[in-house]
């Protein structure tokens, strides 16, 4: 009894990594809070770090008392995976909720599971929430980049702890709720591809480095360390200028070096690429930087083929480092411009009214790819953007007149001397598709309109024709 005399301002659910971070993280901004988990000996393991927070923190393994600790209308935060165990908690807990309580999904959903359960909630009372949360262990504990949607219900009820206990960017709290049912997990999907393009444009400039101008993981950490200020100033570069000065305990040999040349995939980049092409637009340095994660699974193939293929390359003049540079930035300006565009799509396919803008300053601080840029993309955004694209802002297209020759001679070189870099490369493909004005895809409407008035003649094995089949 002594542990439900003080109400819970919020409930957690869920005591992993991201969902003990959060608790702890509120607690620490003086919120009061109940905590559950699944397991109930993690709910005891986790009560002593508590232990002193300006909160006080309530452990309860019964999902009904852990419903009945915390303050009508109930706040509860669900941190488990955003799939069947999803479904199963709101089938549960929906029964000893009351009408104006929340629940909060805080995982990486798929926005059409979110859109879903908003849906199948709708009518009774009880309000969903997909929050998008960036930054991993570190931000949760200290300060995240959140991404909510639901109803405005749900967000004043949020709304003064999500700002406590988010990422500051001069004082600025990088939260915002972004509009209805799957916003906010669609936003933090989209934020997740863009993420993948750019640790795949980094990725791309290392091999450079490495393969092509000889220099080893000290000499490129020290050009990524030179990076960290500027316009590529970002979390990603300074990660990957730290990870190139780490060296492995095992064998000293730099970390990178060691390291399986496999990179793994959680799957939101590839929900990006998916909902893109359904929207008709394109996401093709996030379809690069998805492609290159799921050839480095074929180990195997990529080491016999390099006894069979034969790549013929040629001599190249490999650029500097400043080149590198100005191809990086060009490159993470595209990719960023792209995310942008399909935001803007699906803005206008689920009539959420996005504010771009906002998205990119709470990007600035607390989520993965905080950079110096977004503060650039929020400016230009609400300066007013010509036909709705990022690039043809004139801030952007003076960035980008500036850094394009050097991302040019890059891929070019690359090109020559047999160095993949298909995020970059596609990132100068799209920028030069749209900035030549005339294309191709007269030729391939021709195709299909002549498919279409004579159609395609072809032979079954038993001899007969079959005319008109292609289309």
């Amino acid at each position: 009894m002594a542990q439900q005399e003080i109400r819970a301002q919020i409930g957690v659910y869920g005591l992993g990594t991201m969902g003990s971070a959060l608790a702890l993280n509120l607690a620490d901004h003086g919120f009061d809070v109940a905590v559950s988990n699944r397991e109930a000996d993690w709910i005891d393991a986790f009560l002593p770090e508590a232990a002193g927070l300006s909160g006080n923190v309530t452990g309860h393994a019964d999902l009904a008392d852990f419903v009945a600790a915390i303050a009508s209308p109930r706040t509860i935060l669900f941190m488990i995976p955003s799939t069947k165990p999803m479904d199963m908690m709101i089938e549960a807990i929906t029964p000893l909720l009351s009408e104006g309580d929340t629940i909060i999904d805080g995982g990486n959903a798929d926005f059409n599971d979110t859109r879903r359960r908003s849906a199948a909630l709708d009518g009774t009372g009880i309000h969903f929430v997909g929050m998008g949360v960036s930054g991993g262990e570190e931000g949760a504990r200290n300060g995240p980049s959140m991404m909510v949607g639901g109803s405005d219900h749900s967000w004043a009820q949020l709304k003064p702890m999500a700002q406590a206990i988010a990422a500051k960017f001069h004082g600025d709290p990088c939260v915002a709720h972004l509009g209805p049912d799957g916003a906010g997990h669609f936003v933090k999907t989209v934020h997740n591809g863009i993420e993948y393009a750019d640790m795949q444009m980094i990725a791309e400039v290392y091999g450079l480095m490495r393969d092509q101008a000889g220099m080893d993981a000290g000499q490129i950490g020290q050009v990524f360390d030179g990076w960290r200020e500027g316009p590529l100033a970002s979390y990603l570069i300074d990660i990957t200028a730290k990870a190139l000065a780490s060296t492995d305990a095992g064998t000293g040999q730099p970390i990178v070096d060691v390291i399986r040349d496999q990179a793994g995939q959680k799957g939101t980049g590839r929900w990006t690429l998916i909902e893109a092409l359904k929207m008709g637009q394109s996401a093709s340095t996030i379809e690069a930087a998805v492609g290159a994660r799921g050839w480095s699974s074929e180990g195997d193939v990529r080491r016999a083929a390099q006894d069979l293929l034969d790549p013929a390359t040629q001599p190249a003049d490999i650029p500097g480092t400043d080149d590198m540079e100005n191809a990086l930035l060009a490159a993470r300006i595209l990719g960023h411009a792209q995310g942008f565009r399909v935001l803007s799509a699906a803005s206008a396919e689920f009539n959420w009214n996005l504010d771009l803008a906002r998205i990119a300053e709470i990007w600035r601080a607390g989520c993965i790819i905080r950079s110096a840029l977004l503060d650039e993309f929020a400016g230009a955004v609400r300066a007013g953007l010509p036909h709705g694209h990022l690039i043809l802002a004139p801030a952007m297209r003076k960035r980008l007149t500036a850094a394009l020759p050097g991302l040019r001679r890059v891929v070019a070189a690359a090109a020559l001397s047999g160095q993949p870099v298909p995020a970059l490369s596609a990132a100068l493909a799209w920028h030069d598709t749209m900035a030549l004005g005339r294309g191709t895809a007269n030729m391939i409407q021709a195709q299909r309109d002549y498919f279409g008035a004579h159609g395609f003649e072809r032979m079954d094995q038993d001899g007969a024709h079959h005319g008109d089949w292609l289309r």
